[in-house]
């Protein structure tokens, strides 16, 4: 392994949140500034906010419904046909 290759690595680097959190970690720089932190983050915070552009959520879910009406309606007409054709065997049976 090559000598003197490898930058120094801090045991006390400070983070600096935008919104004054701080705290300490290890890394190769002495400071690092960050715009956004586990304690301001919306994700983290619960003040998440989804903002639906264009409808997306909703054309889903239509779109889901027309599968799910299309799928009942094929399951009903599958129904009719194996009643016409238990009718069909019926009767050729009452026949012979």
């Amino acid at each position: 392994m090559k000598a003197k290759i490898h930058p120094e690595y801090n045991n006390d680097c400070v983070v600096t949140c935008a919104c004054g959190n701080t705290f300490t970690t290890g890394s190769t720089m002495k400071e690092i500034r960050v715009e956004l932190c586990n304690k301001c983050h919306p994700f983290y915070t619960g003040k998440q906010k989804f903002v639906d552009t264009a409808r997306r959520v909703e054309k889903f879910e239509e779109k889901a419904a027309k599968i799910a009406t299309a799928t009942a309606a094929r399951k009903i007409t599958k129904a009719k046909q194996a009643d016409r054709a238990a009718k069909k065997t019926a009767k050729k049976a009452a026949k012979a």
